[in-house]
């Protein structure tokens, strides 16, 4: 149980958790202590001073977010002496600060502004100063201006944080400022473009490129959503105005080491007003696609589903909603009779193991075995997993990586064990074994013959000695790595979709032909739900696309079917953490679109018998599947060897057609080479 310190701050009495610091403690009692540097959950960086308190019983004021609480301490945050100080450096930032709150874009949430209100400072008293630094803006992500950096560091500990290592402090004394290696711009320099920077600067120094004027911060509506893009389903904080996303931010708890999102779930949502947007039916007309009624659409499509019957196939992605899928089982099974409904987690891994997956949680984890995976913020393949790992590692924590592959991620490792994952992670469980773990009989006989290495010792040390071990595996090694787990730990298989948890708990997986299967086969009718990563037509005699922008196969269908994304519609995901998160609507539906869910069951409503929409109940139910976890074999298994990161590519080409995220390529490219 966690051991509470009493202390008193500002006359309020505190019980907070040893080894918390002032500022966190004074958030207990809802005292708030003014700082610019400080960033919850990392250590206290003491750069602005502007947290300055009085302790009684010591000389001079301390720095609140480096000092942790003690017993018996009593603390004043607003004395005559701690505020006189606060004013005096504030006047200080003022005198190199450019004081046009009237149009910066920061203003309402600038904190430089409002600590001057409340100090009441409205200039300097010293010297102005202007730095003549230049405006990074070669880039249409973000907008670095030196001239507003007041040197409190937050971005260039979380650049560092997360293991990007772009941003640094430059110089000494008046002339130091934050830049890049040798002055490049962010393009020039390894930027991911991920926008951490954004989230954590507290003034106008790095805002995003497009800001200004697009609304004052206090003109926003902000909905709280999860990003869809990848296996990661990044909580996510989406502003809006007058009907339109203005900017997304991390929607992850303060101190969470899962605050992160990446370019793509940062700046994909100018997908939204492309032209290639669907906003109404289509149908093929003597060679062409042209637009129809739904009426017409979906009693065109009725009578194929009818005629073709258990003939029919469904394919989908796994980044549907779970509202979608069990919708589109039910409609598969109940209306259209076949046994033909699978979807992309087929061609990444089994039901079993993503739905046997446990749950926890990085930021409560003490050591961290990446088995198999490959995570990387740089070629954005489950990239906040990569971001989340490093700053767990540099708050604590421990990683060992597990790979037959050289791996960037594990430069963050305290041990690398590179070779065949079956025999490390063999010899590990032997290894854990002999130090006196339990396991059951068929897991001793198992390993029984398994070679030992040094590495593997070492790395059973650590698991062994470990509060609350997680196994991240490849769904793959999932059967292997769980053995793992079943002497110490918890185990969870990481797909390449953000939904691919709650597709196989939906037990949206085929009983007749999967999903390769019907793509090569020649279906009566194909029926594809979501941007399935097929650009040619399969042999289908008819082809139904139900996607939300015109993709490849889409121009290539019989029947194209106008579907939202998940900005226009409400749901729910369930992570590869085994959370259950809701997707909240925060923009219209554009033109005449509809969710999956809807199109189906008006569908039904044609075909008979009609379906409804799950509800909340079979949702709630469906997430609480209970783990079967017992001896398996130590065996790979096979058929899932695809290229991660050109199968999240092709699931989300239509957002990477985005006019920001097209540059990013192409930069990226054009760098590389």
């Amino acid at each position: 149980m966690e051991k509470l310190v009493k202390l008193q701050i500002d006359g309020k009495e505190v019980h907070a958790p040893a080894g918390m610091n002032l500022i966190d403690a004074g958030h207990l009692a809802d005292v708030f202590i003014p700082n610019l540097c400080y960033l919850k959950g990392m250590k206290g960086f003491g750069a602005c001073r502007l947290c300055l308190v009085e302790v009684e019983g010591m000389k001079s004021p301390v720095i609140a977010c480096n000092t942790k609480v003690r017993e018996g301490m009593v603390v004043h945050t607003q004395t005559e002496k701690v505020r006189d100080i606060r004013r005096f450096i504030l006047d200080l930032i003022l005198a190199i600060h450019p004081l046009d709150c009237m149009t910066c874009t920061k203003a309402g949430i600038c904190k430089l502004q409002e600590y001057a209100y409340e100090y009441e400072l409205k200039g300097t008293s010293f010297t102005r100063k202007k730095m003549g630094y230049p405006i990074d803006q070669i880039n249409p992500f973000i907008r670095r201006d030196p001239e507003y950096c007041i040197l409190c560091g937050r971005c260039v500990r979380v650049c560092k944080e997360q293991g990007t290592n772009v941003l640094d402090f430059i110089g000494r004394g008046i002339n130091a400022e934050i830049g890049t290696a040798y002055n490049k711009s962010l393009r020039e320099s390894g930027c991911t473009f991920c926008g951490s920077c954004i989230d954590a600067c507290p003034v106008n120094a790095l805002p995003e490129a497009d800001r200004w004027r697009k609304g004052r911060e206090w003109e926003y509506k902000k909905i709280q959503s999860v990003c869809l893009l990848c296996g990661s389903g990044c909580d996510i904080l989406v502003s809006v105005k007058d009907g339109s996303i203005q900017k997304i931010n991390t929607g992850e708890k303060p101190g969470s080491a899962k605050k992160y999102i990446c370019a793509y779930g940062r700046f994909g949502y100018d997908c939204i007003e492309e032209r290639t947007k669907l906003v109404s039916p289509l149908k093929r007309v003597k060679g062409e696609l042209r637009e129809t009624t739904w009426k017409d659409a979906l009693s065109i499509v009725a009578g194929k589903l009818k005629d073709a019957g258990k003939n029919t196939g469904f394919i989908s992605t796994a980044g549907i909603m779970n509202e979608d899928a069990l919708a589109l089982k039910k409609f598969a099974k109940n209306v259209v009779k076949t046994k033909n409904f699978d979807t992309t987690l087929s061609l990444y891994s089994d039901v079993h193991s993503l739905r046997d997956s446990q749950s926890a949680l990085i930021t409560n984890s003490d050591l961290l075995v990446l088995v198999g995976l490959n995570p990387s913020q740089w070629n954005r393949v489950l990239p906040a997993l990569d971001a989340s790992i490093r700053k767990r590692v540099n708050r604590g924590g421990k990683l060992i990586v597990m790979n037959s592959s050289d791996t960037r991620i594990e430069e963050a490792a305290m041990l690398s064990l590179k070779g065949d994952e079956l025999q490390i992670l063999k010899g590990v469980a032997k290894a854990l074994i002999d130090r006196g773990l339990k396991a059951d009989k068929q897991l001793k006989t198992a390993v029984r013959d398994a070679e030992i290495t040094e590495d593997m010792e070492k790395a059973a040390k650590l698991i062994a000695e470990a509060d609350r071990p997680i196994l991240f595996t490849s769904p793959s090694l999932f059967d292997a790595a769980a053995n793992i787990s079943l002497i110490k730990g918890r185990v969870i298989a990481v797909g390449l979709e953000s939904n691919a948890r709650g597709i196989a708990l939906a037990g949206l997986s085929t009983e007749g032909k999967t999903y390769k299967e019907m793509v090569n086969d020649r279906m009566k009718v194909l029926y594809a739900v979501g941007e399935v990563p097929l650009t040619s037509r399969p042999a289908a005699d008819f082809l139904v696309v139900q996607t939300s922008h015109f993709t490849d196969l889409a121009e290539q269908a019989d029947i194209v079917l106008p579907s939202t994304t998940s900005f226009e519609t409400e749901g729910t995901m369930i992570d590869y953490l085994g959370r259950l998160k809701h997707i909240n609507q925060v923009i219209e539906p554009m033109g005449l679109t509809k969710s999956h869910r809807d199109i189906l069951i008006a569908l039904s409503k044609i075909i008979k018998p009609a379906i409804k929409k799950p509800t909340d109940a079979e949702i709630k139910k469906m997430s609480k599947g209970k783990q079967k976890l017992a001896f398996s074999p130590f065996v790979r298994k096979e058929g899932f060897d695809i290229s991660p990161h050109e199968f999240i590519e092709a699931v989300n080409a239509s957002v990477l057609k985005g006019r920001r995220l097209s540059w990013l390529k192409e930069a990226l490219a054009a760098v590389a080479v």
